[in-house]
This record gives C-alpha cells, sequence and structure tokens, in this order.
C-alpha cells in the first residue's frame, strides 16, 4: 500500500502529468466545460417548461414518466445510446457530442420534476391572495410561485450536476477526453496509480459541486422562510399586546 501511494505521488509529481493536451488541467477543463454546457442546455429546456406547467397545473403525468424514466435507464446505457445517435447525425467532435446528448438527457429529468414540483405546490392561499390583489398571471408566477419554488428547483440542479459530473467519466469510454481519460487509460496500459488519481479527481469534483451547489440550496431555503413569513405574517397565536400608558 505504501508502495503504491509513492507511484500514486511519483505521477503527481511528474511535471508531464500537468501540461499540455493530457494534462490534468486540461482533462479537468474538458470534464467541467462539458458538464457545464449540458447542465445549461438541459436547464434552458427543463426549467421553462417545467416552471410553465406546474403554473397552469398541467403535465403531471408527464413529470411522473420523466423522473421514472431518469431512474429506470442507466447512466452507461445513456452514453452507449447516444454515441450511434451522434454518429449518424454526423455531429462533430464525436465523442464529445456523444457525451454532450447523454449528460443533457441524464440532467433533464431532475431539473423538470423539480421545477414543476416547486411551482406546483407552492401554497394555493399565496397564489390565490396574489389573484385577489389583482396580479396577473405573469406577476403571480414572478413575484410569487418563483421565489417560493426556489429551494426544490435548486435542488434539481444540484441532483443534476453531481450525477452530470459523475457520469461524465464515462465519455472517456466513446472517444471524449475529460477526467475519465486517466480511469480509461491507466486500465489499459495497468497504470493502477493513474487510475487512482483520474477516480479521486472526479471524486473530489463531484464533492465540490454537491459542496458549492449544497450551500446556494441552504441559502435559498433561508429565503424562502424569510419570503413566506413576510407574506404570511406572524404565526397564528402570536398576539400583538398594545401597552397602553397609565396616568
Amino acid at each position: 500500500m505504501i508502495e503504491f501511494f509513492g507511484e500514486v505521488s511519483a505521477w503527481l509529481s511528474d511535471p508531464a502529468n500537468w501540461s499540455g493536451r493530457d494534462g490534468l488541467p486540461n482533462r479537468l477543463w474538458e470534464h467541467v466545460s462539458v458538464a457545464g454546457v449540458s447542465l445549461m442546455i438541459a436547464g434552458i429546456i427543463a426549467l421553462p417548461t417545467g416552471v410553465a406547467l406546474g403554473h397552469r397545473g398541467q403535465g403531471g403525468i408527464l413529470a411522473v414518466s420523466a423522473v421514472n424514466i431518469g431512474r429506470a435507464v442507466p447512466s452507461f446505457g445513456i452514453v452507449g445510446i447516444a454515441f450511434p445517435i451522434t454518429l449518424s447525425l454526423g455531429l462533430r467532435p464525436l465523442g464529445y457530442a456523444a457525451t454532450l446528448v447523454a449528460l443533457v438527457a441524464l440532467a433533464l429529468p431532475p431539473m423538470f420534476v423539480n421545477a414543476y414540483t416547486g411551482v406546483r405546490q407552492t401554497d394555493a392561499a399565496l397564489v390565490e391572495a396574489a389573484r385577489g390583489m389583482g396580479m396577473t398571471e405573469r406577476q403571480v408566477l414572478t413575484a410569487v410561485e418563483l421565489p417560493l419554488a426556489l429551494p426544490v428547483l435548486m435542488a434539481g440542479i444540484r441532483t443534476a450536476a453531481v450525477e452530470v459530473v459523475a457520469t461524465a467519466t464515462l465519455g472517456a469510454v466513446v472517444g471524449f477526453g475529460g477526467l475519465g481519460r486517466f480511469i480509461i487509460d491507466g486500465f489499459a496500459q495497468r497504470r493502477f496509480e493513474e487510475v487512482f488519481v483520474g477516480g479521486a479527481a472526479v471524486a473530489l469534483l463531484a464533492i465540490a459541486t454537491e459542496t458549492t451547489l449544497g450551500w446556494v440550496q441552504r441559502h435559498s431555503d433561508r429565503s424562502h422562510t424569510a419570503r413566506k413569513d413576510r407574506a404570511t405574517g406572524p404565526p397564528a397565536g402570536d398576539d400583538v399586546v398594545e401597552t397602553v400608558p397609565v396616568g
């Protein structure tokens, strides 16, 4: 075990592993960039759709179907399905395109379901009160439903982001780079210290993603509570005592 970690240390100490196309910084950038682009595309598709359907009270069956499909299809299966599709469409670069399509498909269900659920489960009394004040449907959505649904939306983005960061590793199987390249090449050449570095880098990146978005979600939870308190007033049973001067 000590000898193995010595090999890991030697790998990390080699300047050749920190520069060039196959260096750790470049592979990390490839991994982060494909994950970020896929999350952005999925967000553009899933969030407005889920929010609109949640506001209208439509699409419940679609939301259930999305979450069931998302749970049923394994990540490697998504990459395997995406590769021949991108190959037949002639999308280039091939490995990147297949990985991107697979990651977008993976990120869509949690984003859509949480966007739909967050808006749909907004307190009906608050929504009706906003309409009673003369707000338009657009104002009800932007001023009441979306702010209160923000924690649930963030939970969906957080789940999608962690899944995407972890699954982007499989892109190396179809010729993409990223941190998965260290794992695939390390196994092929029996350089297990390289496999370890690649796996550890993916794990640390996933932990960093979870921690960062978890902090954002907790902040949105506190903001949600504050907004709800302002909207509903003091809790029931809290009597306001007025002091009357004596004399």
